[in-house]
């Protein structure tokens, strides 16, 4: 499990290489989804990402920054999703909920 203030700082690193800023990042329990994200920049994520491997993680940070550039799941922000994690073409993430796992 990671920390809180590691997890911050992942963040902090992707939203630099994604070219956003996270103006405020939030964690906190979450009744049915991984994370949220505000069109000012305000990120949550429920607490129990920190146990998720860097991979899931990463996903699930990467999602939520590119909202700030594509408010919605059309196909620039697939692609930019994708290239971010970099998928194979074809490859696209599936999406979970935090009952689901």
């Amino acid at each position: 499990m990671i920390s809180p203030s590691s997890f911050k700082d992942e963040v902090r690193i992707w939203a630099a290489t994604i070219g956003v800023e996270a103006r405020e990042i939030h964690i906190r329990k979450m009744k049915r989804k991984w994370a949220s994200c505000s069109s000012r920049g305000r990120l949550t994520f429920d607490p129990e990402i920190l146990g998720l491997p860097r991979n899931d993680r990463d996903e699930k940070i990467v999602h939520e920054l590119l909202h700030l550039k594509y408010p919605n799941h059309g196909r620039m922000f697939r692609v930019m999703l994708n290239a971010y994690l970099h998928r194979a073409e074809g490859e696209e993430i599936q999406e979970t909920s935090i009952d689901s796992g």
